[in-house]
């Protein structure tokens, strides 16, 4: 790498900002360009860096017993400016880390603008060749502009990035009751127990028909009004719409299975398919959906298995812009088709400001570490960052890879021994609930006080 060259990040969102505050503390020169004014964006306010468009909320601060808590004090030992400006202008809401949005937005820009390593450049860049060979972070986000992401599909080969992006729920396996459910595929192909499948009998079958189709929407932003679905990613009860038998000959065919337990073909089947390498995460097939969050769980839990389901993800529709990172990106978020070209927050795959800006952080640090001829070791997968960067660059299913939050699923598991509790009568007991995700929070920031050289929270 030439040392005198910049490097130059793409987009000024929290992912854009955080990096190049990762790399300018690193001595590295950085030019952040944001198109804002002289582009704006549908949803955008201000012409502020890092600006929050949808919540002033970054989610559960609670460190001890929540992912998205672990991953707030990780990016603090990792001196993360979108966390210091967070905790500087917090605002009252309980366990949760809110803002006052224009003042975060304005500290964050005030320390981008004052710092003597970044430069900030008010323009649009449409190409992934404006700086010819030179290290560039994409850190564009979901609102990428539709010249920019022309070139992000030119050069990924990709089909439409930008689409009404309906996902399916996924569940923790460990909630899954399979009593009810069992491991089989359609007339036993692959394995033959690739799928988990929870039967439903024509009258449970017509109960949720019934209440999917009664259960509340979400309602389309007015310049979302006509982006279409992606690849027919078709909510389940658009589908139930078009006929109470539709998802029946749909994801809900029972063709090829058999129920263990009546040795009989069920009415319909709903298929759970293994989410990430470590299986702990199964996603319902099929099931994108519309439904407001609360309608969601109380739908999905009454399908038989389901009963006690929780959720690590639940169904959503929005307007989105990613790349099948998992296919496209090497272990240091490297295009592989392009290795100068690094990618960096939502548009890699993480959903949510904080996980945005923790992929930015990473990504400034591998660049960091390039520029003073360093190796970069990533932090331990049983981190909340090592988990992120897992999951978006290969530990999820590349082609079903959608958008998700960080959360206990990703994270790498310590040994069986380290989960279990002895009870008064001195049997083993499975760590469940707040006593699992504790001890989860324990060791992830252990891990990256050990990576960062820096004391662990508890």
């Amino acid at each position: 790498m030439i040392k005198t060259q910049p490097i130059h990040i793409i987009g000024g969102g929290l992912a854009g900002s955080e990096a190049a505050w990762q790399l300018a503390h690193q001595d590295v020169p950085v030019v952040l360009h944001e198109m804002r004014p002289h582009r704006p964006t549908e949803v955008h306010k201000t012409d502020h860096l890092a600006e929050l468009v949808c919540s002033n909320s970054f989610r559960s601060d609670d460190h001890n017993a929540n992912a998205v808590g672990v991953l707030h004090q990780e990016m603090r030992m990792l001196n993360s400016l979108i966390m210091a400006m967070a905790d500087q202008h917090s605002v009252p809401a309980g366990g949760a880390l809110a803002v006052d949005r224009d003042g975060f937005a304005m500290a964050v820009e005030n320390a981008i603008t004052s710092h003597p390593m970044i430069t900030l450049a008010r323009e649009e860049i449409e190409t992934l060749d404006a700086f010819g060979d030179a290290p560039v972070i994409v850190a564009t986000g979901p609102l990428t502009a539709s010249p920019l992401a022309s070139a992000i599909r030119e050069a990924t080969g990709e089909d439409d990035l930008a689409f009404f992006d309906a996902i399916a729920p996924i569940v923790y396996r460990d909630s899954i009751n399979m009593d009810k459910a069992w491991f089989q595929s359609r007339y036993d192909k692959g394995s033959g127990k690739d799928y988990i499948n929870c039967p439903l009998e024509k009258e449970e079958y017509d109960s949720f028909i019934a209440e999917m189709l009664d259960a509340e929407k979400i309602s389309f932003h007015e310049w979302e009004e006509n982006t279409p679905y992606f690849n027919g990613c078709m909510p389940i009860e658009v589908m139930a719409e078009r006929g109470h038998d539709t998802p029946r000959f749909g994801p809900m065919k029972p063709v090829g299975l058999t129920n263990p337990v009546t040795g009989k073909r069920p009415y319909a089947v709903i298929q759970l398919r293994q989410d990430n390498a470590l299986g702990t995460l199964y996603n319902i097939v099929g099931f994108q959906t519309k439904m407001k969050y609360a309608d969601q769980v109380r739908v999905f839990r009454m399908i038989p298995g389901l009963e006690e389901a929780e959720f690590a993800r639940l169904g959503g529709l929005h307007r989105n812009t990613f790349i099948r990172s998992p296919k496209l990106l090497d272990h240091h978020l490297r295009l592989k088709s392009r290795p100068n070209l690094r990618f960096a927050g939502q548009i890699t795959g993480v959903e949510g400001y904080v996980e945005s800006a923790a992929i930015g952080l990473m990504a400034g640090r591998m660049i960091a570490a390039e520029f003073h001829d360093e190796e970069f070791a990533p932090p331990p997968p049983e981190t909340a960052h090592g988990a992120l960067l897992n999951h978006i660059t290969g530990g999820a299913e590349s082609d079903s890879f959608q958008p998700m939050n960080i959360n206990f699923g990703l994270f790498a598991l310590p040994p069986e021994d380290q989960m279990v509790q002895i009870t008064a009568n001195g049997k083993k007991r499975k760590l469940k609930g707040a006593d699992r995700k504790s001890v989860l929070a324990r060791r992830a920031l252990t891990a990256m006080a050990s990576w960062s050289g820096q004391k662990a929270f508890h």
